[in-house]
């Protein structure tokens, strides 16, 4: 693979300008990060610690290796979806994500006891889903940090009874189980109701004595269903549940011993199983990643190459373009990635020629000017192409969204748009690798399909600040809509359309989206490559990859 020639003027007034507005947005994106981490007062941290606990994150921090990253998923979670509760519910009221514990890669699940007693909602229950897919799909071994009072009762119907909602949590305790994936559980508080059974259905439980307390009814429901009076050290404490029912295997006197007994557990886990995927040493891009901020223009559909940015996340810079001349409004490129060999899918960032063959008699014709982000077919064959060769050489895919979607219109249609776009998305929704992708900038309507959207089970998605995801840009939706208000005067078609544009422009946000979980974070543009590299190390660590098949598809 040879060396990306980068043409980018990181000295230009341009450059500067663009980096600028890409600080801004991360110094809005740094404020809300603090304000979600920090939500908790000064005397309710107090209150805690007197008690002999830490904080979430810090307890999380303490059980990791020292001088690794805590990958969390979700920061933004339940983001301004509660304000009808006195606080919301920063980051849903729990914390998950990917670290190293005691050498080996792991899923942690970590309820935030200062957000509600960690009492579960809608989003708390998505959330703590996603972290358990996460430890499926890779094979991971997964440690719950249990300290919730259960579900929040005032807003059971959005958490009870439907597929994805509570029950599905230990559903999936069972089927890991069975997949032989290791589930470390210590109660650190409350463990009440219908949420006992996720740690009386791990592999190990642990209880911290005069701190831990599972039972399926506490004191007050006791009393008003049997008439019982039993405290709550009785009725389901860490003493009990050793020394009685049998429910816990470990008692410990402080969180800081079952935090050292968590990490004894990872360590004794046998060693992971050998990687599928082809690695060597990894190598630090050539250019700088820091230059990652200057290249997106101000304007959502201002140009720019897609492969200067590739070139700042791939080992050495180095990549082989699959198809350079053909179908040019998608990049594919084999590179490597922390030492993966990856195949990457971008949309390109600026307008590009199609030479045209002569016509009927020969004559030389003009070349077509294709718009950059939108796809074209030839662009979507040539993706389609790529994705099943990843698929036949176990290459994980990696893609980069800024896409518009697929080219409409007379000559689109007459040519097949929607036959070539078909091709694409059955390629991709049936690949067997793992996929990751990270939206830049656009990605609005079919083009987030088939650049592999939250929809098609991305091992992780991530958005930059610049991100928008939606069925089509807002302005074009409104001017589409406004079709349909013949009755409206000039005064109230503007304002009808100015609402709606705004209304896009919220929606289509990335922290909206973060909020509800269709992306996994909002991350800094030069933490991509290692965010990418933690998804490829947690990827290794499944074998099984099924044969790749796609069925039939039209031609």
């Amino acid at each position: 693979m040879k060396k990306f020639p980068s043409s980018l003027e990181t000295s230009s007034e341009e450059f500067r300008s663009r980096k600028n507005r890409m600080l801004d947005l991360l110094t809005t994106l740094k404020i809300r990060e603090k304000e979600v981490r920090q939500h908790y007062s000064e005397k309710a941290l107090e209150k805690l610690r007197k008690r002999g606990k830490y904080p979430v994150r810090e307890k999380i921090a303490k059980v990791l290796d020292p001088g690794t990253a805590f990958h969390e998923v979700g920061l933004f979670a339940a983001y301004d979806m509660y304000d009808d509760i006195p606080g919301g519910y920063p980051s849903a009221g729990t914390v998950i994500g990917v670290g190293t514990v005691s050498g080996r890669k792991a899923v942690i699940m970590a309820n935030d006891p200062l957000v509600k007693s960690g009492a579960w909602v809608e989003m708390t229950c998505k959330k703590n889903l996603r972290a358990q897919e996460l430890a499926m799909e890779n094979r991971l071994p997964v440690i719950y940090m249990v300290d919730s009072a259960g579900v929040n009762l005032e807003r059971q119907a959005e958490i009870f009874p439907d597929r994805e909602h509570f029950g599905r949590i230990f559903r999936n305790n069972a089927r890991m189980a069975a997949m032989g994936i290791p589930q470390i559980s210590c109660v650190f508080g409350f463990c009440v109701a219908g949420g006992a059974y996720l740690p009386g259905m791990s592999s190990d439980l642990a209880m911290i004595t005069e701190h831990s307390s599972m039972f399926l009814a506490g004191p007050f429901l006791v009393k008003a269903a049997l008439g019982q009076e039993v405290d709550m050290e009785t009725l389901g404490g860490a003493t009990m549940h050793n020394h009685i029912s049998g429910v816990a295997d470990y008692q410990f006197d402080s969180e800081d011993e079952a935090l050292q007994w968590i990490r004894d557990q990872m360590a004794a886990i046998g060693p992971a199983p050998e990687t599928p995927f082809d690695r060597t040493s990894a190598e630090a891009p050539a250019y700088d990643p820091d230059e990652l901020l200057g290249i997106l223009p101000h304007s959502s559909s201002g140009t720019y190459d897609v492969r200067e940015i590739i070139a700042r996340m791939v080992d050495g810079s180095r990549l082989e373009e699959y198809k350079p001349h053909y179908g040019r409004t998608i990049v594919t490129a084999f590179a490597r990635l922390g030492g993966f060999t990856v195949g990457i899918v971008a949309n390109q960032g600026q307008a590009v020629k199609k030479e045209m063959p002569p016509d009927h008699l020969g004559r030389p014709q003009p070349p077509q000017i294709q718009m950059g982000n939108v796809i074209y077919s030839d662009s979507a064959n040539k993706a389609t192409h790529f994705i099943m060769l990843c698929n036949e050489r176990r290459i994980p895919l990696i893609f980069l969204h800024d896409v518009t979607g697929f080219m409409v219109g007379k000559m689109a249609e007459n040519g097949g748009i929607i036959q070539d776009g078909s091709q694409f998305v059955n390629a991709q929704a049936n690949s067997v690798v793992p996929k990751l992708s990270v939206v830049i900038r656009n990605s609005f309507g079919a083009g987030n399909y088939a650049m592999c959207g939250k929809a098609y089970d991305p091992r992780l998605i991530f958005s930059w600040p610049t991100a928008k995801l939606a069925v089509m840009d807002g302005g074009i939706a409104a001017d589409t809509v406004m079709l349909t208000k013949r009755n409206l005067s000039d005064e109230e078609r503007a304002a009808f359309r100015q609402k709606l544009v705004e209304k896009y422009a919220e929606e289509a946000s990335p922290i909206f989206t973060a909020a509800r979980m269709i992306v996994d974070g909002i991350i800094d543009p030069r933490h991509t490559r290692d965010e990418l590299i933690n998804g490829l190390e947690m990827a290794a660590h499944n074998p099984d990859i099924p044969p790749y098949v796609t069925g039939v598809m039209r031609m």
